[in-house]
């Protein structure tokens, strides 16, 4: 399962508030997470995503943990009905080993005052290595995919071997690959593609390796990748700054794509503005933005640049100019 933070955690993320026992529990779309087997080193991430489904305003007083190997950040603490945040829980395994199960307590003071616990819960082993230890595609463009690889060596497991590996979304395809085989050394190389089709956003996963070790059947690969449009345009505000009225000003405005295409319409123009565009199929379109207001007044819009391509074929960009007489 995708989990989607752009600060708004959304899309493909199957959320569950199982066991809830009082609103404010309900406010969670979990509860608890278990980081599974972990190698010592790494500093482990998890977002749980907090909504305001009630008819109050919600404020997070404090966050608090039970332990320093934990720290717990909060993007925002008032929340309006209908709105949304993420509370961010670092786990660094450097500081224990063997199991470990940490309290996250988040205390609200409005509309009344509750406490809700969080748990996150790892096993820090010393007999793995992954390095790196996340998958991390960085940004890809929307339509383009990605590749990205890490390595995980089993330490003092004679004959250890990964009988399987899979992903929480269908928008990864992973595979594994034996590199290197010694006396009590084993090392595989994971290779996880993302399919070009993944939606536009900032995405987190995991993906699970399956051994044929007793004590380790599992090992989980954290994945991250910050999926871009296929459109991109700069600047996104176009400022005029003071304009007199009856008087022309220019701007030029840059709308770059993945592969050829063409601008079929600029929607949102208002009254004193066009936009000049070409015809012509291609990877890098410049606009030119005239303003020529008829009278004094203030210019804020959202423009819509409109394209044929298939997907993802539309972007915004804002102007606006303070017209003088």
């Amino acid at each position: 399962m995708l989990r989607y933070s752009l600060v708004l955690v959304a899309g493909l993320w199957v959320v569950g508030t199982a066991g809830a026992s009082t609103w404010a529990d309900g406010l969670f779309s979990e509860l608890s997470k278990d980081f599974c087997h972990v190698s010592r080193g790494p500093t482990l991430k998890h977002h749980f995503r907090v909504s305001n489904n009630t008819k109050n305003t919600v404020v997070i007083s404090n966050v608090r943990v039970s332990c320093g190997c934990v720290s717990a950040t909060l993007n925002n603490n008032t929340l309006r009905p209908g709105e949304s945040t993420t509370l961010e829980a670092r786990m660094d395994t450097t500081r224990f080993t063997g199991p470990k199960t940490v309290t996250i307590f988040v205390q609200l003071s409005e509309p009344n005052f509750q406490e809700v616990r969080l748990w996150v819960q790892a096993n820090g082993r010393n007999d793995f290595v992954l390095s790196p230890d996340t998958l991390s595609f960085g940004q890809v463009k929307r339509g383009t995919g990605g590749t990205a690889t890490s390595t995980l060596t089993f330490y003092g497991h004679p004959g250890a071997k990964i009988t399987k590996v899979a992903g929480e979304s269908n928008y990864i395809v992973p595979s594994f690959e034996e590199q290197k085989r010694q006396e009590h050394e084993a090392a595989y190389k994971l290779t996880v593609k993302v399919r070009s089709d993944i939606p536009v956003g900032r995405w987190f996963t995991d993906v699970w390796v399956t051994t044929d070790i007793q004590s380790l059947p599992k090992i989980r690969v954290p994945l991250t990748v910050d999926v871009e449009s296929p459109l991109v345009v700069s600047p996104s505000l176009v400022a005029f700054g003071t304009v007199k009225s009856k008087t022309d000003a220019d701007r030029r405005v840059i709308v770059r794509g993945t592969g050829p295409f063409k601008i079929t319409e600029v929607k949102g123009l208002p009254d004193g503005v066009e936009v000049r565009k070409s015809d012509e199929a291609k990877e890098v379109h410049v606009l030119t933005v005239r303003v020529r207001p008829e009278k004094a007044g203030l210019i804020d819009r959202v423009l819509t640049v409109v394209t044929d391509m298939k997907e993802d074929n539309q972007i915004d960009f804002r102007i606006n100019a303070a017209v003088s007489d």
